[in-house]
């Protein structure tokens, strides 16, 4: 049975050099985020706002954290002082939490917009129109405290690769229309995060600069 350090080394050798690998280290114990912070990790991912809160004070403080679950707005506050990107933006109001504490916080905070591209209902995100609209409206023009440095999207929980593909088509179809109309002179709209242990092979053939990678690094959950 492999290690995380050799876990890590095999999906490095995997994954093309501009493509970022998010440790995903929800459920997991502090020593295996140790471990692999220690093969050369540091971008890791949770999902639950008061598990990473808890990692957060207790590991090297050069860890990047991403977010990447649902976000409620009330729970904005625990992670803007550290937090380095949020992946999982839905919502304009959402984002206006976000912008406001980030204010508060004297930051500008890293996000992702989170489009809805699987067949699952149980998925959240935008649609591409909504997208647009918020973007286009007022309210976004005066928020200075978030930077929009792409997208994410995750797949249909499904064997069928095909429909994989296909959504992650639209995902990056998605990003290139947000990047001509809105972010063209924007350097920092360059991220596609998209990809988990089942599916990160298909995504970067169709263009995810982000994969977000749990039990191919960590195994199942750790009891």
């Amino acid at each position: 049975m492999k290690n995380i350090a050799e876990n890590i080394k095999q999906i490095r050798e995997q994954i093309p050099e501009n493509v970022a690998l998010i440790a995903v280290s929800k459920l997991k114990p502090l020593s295996a985020v140790k471990e692999a912070y220690e093969a050369g990790q540091q971008l890791f991912g949770e999902n639950r706002t008061q598990e990473i809160t808890e990692k957060y004070p207790l590991l090297p403080n050069d860890i990047q954290w991403h977010f990447i679950g649902h976000l409620q707005t009330n729970k904005v506050k625990y992670i803007i002082p550290f937090i380095t990107m949020i992946h999982s933006v839905d919502s304009g109001k959402l984002l206006q939490e976000i912008n406001r504490l980030s204010e508060k916080n004297n930051r500008i905070t890293n996000c992702l917009l989170q489009f809805h591209i699987a067949k699952e209902e149980s998925k959240s995100g935008f649609s591409l129109s909504e997208a647009e609209d918020m973007l286009l409206s007022e309210e976004f023009q005066m928020w200075k405290n978030i930077r929009i440095c792409g997208v994410m999207g995750m797949a249909t929980l499904t064997d069928n690769q095909e429909l994989i593909r296909s959504e992650f088509k639209t995902l990056n179809e998605y990003f290139c229309i947000l990047k001509k109309k809105y972010f063209a002179f924007q350097e920092s709209f360059k991220e596609i995060s998209m990809g988990m242990t089942d599916d990160y092979l298909i995504a970067i053939e169709e263009g995810a600069t982000m994969v977000r990678i749990g039990s191919a690094i960590f195994g199942e959950r750790v009891t």
